[in-house]
């Protein structure tokens, strides 16, 4: 079975966050850096060559391939900012509807800009896929 490629590294966070080209879309990692230090209270990680991560889990699919992932996460994209929210979306419709202009995918948060969102509904969905990961994985 195939190692997963993208792993946690030494990699500097700050010197990847500072290569981001977009001036906003740099700055608004930063932000979200900040964010996700104070509510996982756990310094980020480098995960592969562009994703920032913070704590960890280890997952067993049934097919049998296992490893590990960031509890919670982002990655500032050309596109846009893709923030990991790994328990899905499902127990956050109502929070979702409130947040401003964003698209997901099966564990993914797709926001342009900061701007675009309510802030404090963001921290809300990050803390609770926090705590609901934590409860699940036992940490």
């Amino acid at each position: 079975m195939s190692e997963p490629k993208t792993k946690v590294n030494d990699a500097s966070v700050k010197d990847f966050l500072n290569a981001v080209e977009h001036p906003v879309r740099r700055a608004d990692s930063f932000t979200i850096l900040e964010m996700m230090t104070k509510i996982t209270g756990v310094d980020p990680k480098m995960w592969g060559g562009s994703i920032i991560g913070f704590d960890s889990y280890h997952y067993i699919y049934a097919s049998g391939r296992e490893g590990d992932w960031p509890i919670v996460g982002f990655s500032p994209r050309k596109q846009n900012i893709s923030l990991y929210i790994m328990p899905g979306f499902s127990q956050f419709k109502s929070l979702l509807e409130k947040l401003g202009k964003h698209k997901t995918s099966k564990a993914c948060l797709y926001i342009n800009k900061l701007s675009d969102v309510d802030l404090e509904i963001l921290k809300t969905i990050i803390q609770q896929s926090v705590d609901s990961m934590r409860k699940k994985y036992h940490r």
